[in-house]
């Protein structure tokens, strides 16, 4: 059979071979299979170097410890990093391969983030297992995440920015779904924490033992697929032809990544990226020696090159920040890190896809004078009424007549307590819902999709960063958060912009590089948060997961201020808005300056995000999801679109604030958990809705 001949470096890169004859052709494949079996064995002898390096980083200050030490807890932690490396390696080129899809991993595909829901649900409703029913669990959730992110992304002819929009995305909820277990069942799911983002702590190697023969048979599996594999990368047509089982090739490959995603989060929880970044450097390497295009080598070389990612960054952690300081920073943070770098340097290597390319969209009919008025009426009273409600609820319930009394300053001390912790903390809610409504809409008519917002480009992580450093300094107060908070959100804008100017902005570029920058900030917002003061985490943690707990009118304020300043300055540029959203070439007929006015209305953006975030914390899909129910009520055009999605932001984080603090009392669920829970099924509508055809 020739079908594993048929891939080759000269084909993918579209240069022409001469002729050459069958012994000359013979022999070049001959050599390029025993320089693929070189890399494979200087691999394996690069990872044992760095094995030997990382049983010298411990507490204990010995180079090498003494039996016990070693067996207890230093060969248990490299044995179960090579496991999960070699895991996440293999299973990252198969998620590649079959999507085909250079950026495609367990992260970016929200399958890590399903496992990781899965097996913390398991422990906050108090279920014990042992470690094989664990795998099954997270092999459950991970199987659910990755059939609904490819079914959403319209499957593996999708595109790149499609997908991994999708997958971030999921990934955004499921991990809303698990931050809300962890607030709820703190007791059941203590510890669950620093797990979630990747830790290798081991208590000894029967773990490993249990979990070592799963990884090795599904990368043997694996390794028999290799030939339909490479088969699979010329097209579904050629593969056909070829007669390769397309669907059952996808499906069992799909469920074999699953199989060692599950295994892998089993033994040392999310340990992010390196799915992404071995097949990444294992394709560099391929350029250099041909025959690792093959799969038969390409997947064993995957998974050395990630046993060698995990094992590598865990004795950097430790050699750099010391080994005493390291336990309490989970590894998956330096890979995250890591992991973010790579895939903001694959977003810069994105052709742009030239003048027919269209952004995913949903199409909306035309909406009337007269609906609009009647939308804007029935938003801002639903407005009054969700301030209102929030005024009312809480652990003491009110009535209208006390607020009239609050008011006018003659209500009881009761009521006064009440209202005064209240009344900011539902303005800054409302407020702070119509601020990321508005920067949301601006970011989705900029970059020309209706799937981005401040969360997934990177700016509200720029800005829950900043405030993390100054709420875990000495000297933090509200003025440094707000200050700290705008500074990090304004240099996680001027660095997705910088890094995806290229002779003008692409949208894609844009928000797969703003998607990386985010992961980056999450990693180093974790990285700070568990090195702080632990009696500060939860609040911390809290705030992260956007909260309106004791807010002041200090507070608030200035987001008022900001909102009162941006709306109108937008709302006059609401034609050039309306543009921009088209394509890029139609504001330059047009006469509008399109860099120059994308610059400042994605500048104005980034700062209505930062304040909200100073003020509420971080709060997720609020961006996406207004604006799109703002365009579904009242058309396309962005003088109906910018107030009615402002309001819609108001309301909806009004009610979430709401709900949060009252639906399971005395205890409350920060607002932005509860906005993501309202917002996933939405956002899964939207996704479905627009799909590729």
């Amino acid at each position: 059979m020739t079908a594993a001949r048929l891939p080759s470096v000269s084909a993918e890169r579209g240069v022409q071979t001469p002729e050459t004859s069958p012994e000359a052709e013979a022999d070049g494949a001959g050599r390029s299979r025993l320089g693929g079996v070189g890399v494979l064995l200087a691999l394996a002898f690069v990872l044992v170097a760095i094995g030997c390096w990382h049983l010298t980083q411990g507490t204990s200050g010995a180079v090498f410890a003494n039996a016990e030490i070693l067996a207890g807890s230093r060969i248990p932690r490299l044995a179960a990093g090579t496991a999960v490396g070699v895991a996440l390696g293999v299973a990252g080129v198969l998620l590649q391969s079959l999507a085909r899809n250079a950026l495609a991993s367990p992260d970016t595909l929200g399958v890590t983030a399903g496992s990781y829901l899965a097996v913390t649900a398991v422990a906050a409703f108090g279920i014990a297992v042992p470690v094989w029913a664990s795998g099954a669990v997270a092999f459950a959730g991970g199987i659910i995440a990755a059939g609904i992110v490819l079914g959403l992304a319209g499957g593996a002819g999708s595109s790149t920015t499609r997908l991994i929009l999708a997958g971030s995305a999921l990934a955004l909820a499921f991990q809303a779904c698990t931050s809300t277990l962890l607030v709820l069942f703190d007791e059941e799911t203590k510890g669950l924490f620093a797990w979630g983002s990747g830790s290798l702590s081991q208590l000894g190697l029967d773990a490993f033992l249990q979990s070592a023969p799963v990884v090795v048979v599904v990368t043997i599996i694996a390794l028999v697929l290799s030939r339909r594999l490479d088969v699979l990368a010329l097209g579904d047509d050629t593969a056909s032809s070829l007669g390769v089982p397309i669907r059952s090739t996808r499906v069992v490959g799909i469920l074999l990544a699953v199989v060692l995603i599950a295994v892998s989060v089993t033994l040392a929880g999310p340990m992010g990226f390196v799915g992404l970044c071995a097949p990444v450097l294992a394709r560099l390497l391929a350029r250099v020696v041909p025959s690792l295009h093959r799969h038969v080598l390409l997947i064993p070389v995957s998974g050395l090159l990630g046993a060698i990612v995990v094992i590598l960054s865990d004795a950097l952690l430790r050699a750099i920040i010391g080994a005493e300081a390291a336990i309490a920073v989970p590894t998956g943070v330096a890979t995250t890190l890591l992991g973010a770098v790579v895939l903001v340097l694959m977003a810069r290597r994105l052709r742009d896809s030239g003048p027919t390319r269209e952004p995913p969209k949903v199409r909306f009919g035309v909406r009337s004078e007269r609906r609009f008025r009647l939308v804007l009426v029935i938003a801002v009273a639903a407005l009054a009424g969700a301030v209102l409600l929030g005024l009312l609820a809480g652990s003491t319930w009110l009535l209208t007549g006390d607020i009239a009394l609050w008011m006018h300053g003659d209500a009881s001390p009761l009521i006064s307590f009440s209202l005064d912790e209240r009344a900011p903390r539902v303005v800054a809610a409302a407020v702070a819902g119509g601020a990321l409504a508005l920067s949301g809409g601006v970011f989705q008519a900029v970059s020309r999709n209706p799937l981005a917002d401040p969360g997934i480009l990177g700016v509200t992580g720029g800005a829950g960063l900043g405030a993390v450093l100054v709420v875990t300094s000495a000297v933090a107060s509200t003025a440094g958060m707000i200050a700290a908070a705008l500074v990090g959100s304004l240099l996680a804008f001027a660095l997705v912009y910088g890094l995806a100017w290229r002779r003008g902005l692409n949208a894609d570029r844009f928000i797969l590089i703003g998607i990386g920058v985010s992961y980056g900030t999450t990693a180093l917002t974790t990285f700070f948060l568990l090195r702080a003061n632990p009696w500060d985490t939860p609040k911390i943690y809290t705030w992260l997961s956007g909260t309106t707990y004791g807010r002041v009118w200090d507070q608030v304020i200035p987001v008022v201020i900001v909102l009162a300043i941006a709306l109108p300055l937008i709302f006059a540029a609401r034609r050039e808005l309306d543009v921009m959203s088209l394509d890029e070439d139609t504001p330059r007929l047009v006469g509008i300056s399109l860099e120059r006015t994308r610059l400042w209305l994605l500048l104005l953006a980034a700062v209505l995000a930062s304040f909200s975030v100073a003020a509420v914390g971080v709060i997720g899909f609020v961006g996406l999801v207004a604006p799109h129910a703002a365009r579904a009520l009242v058309g396309s055009r962005h003088s109906r679109v910018i107030p009615v999605s402002v309001v819609l932001g108001a309301v909806l984080v009004a009610l979430a604030d709401t709900l949060g603090r009252t639906i399971i009392l005395p205890a409350q669920l920060p607002a932005g958990l509860i906005v993501a829970l309202l917002g996933a099924p939405y956002f899964v509508w939207l996704l479905w809705r627009s799909r590729d055809a």
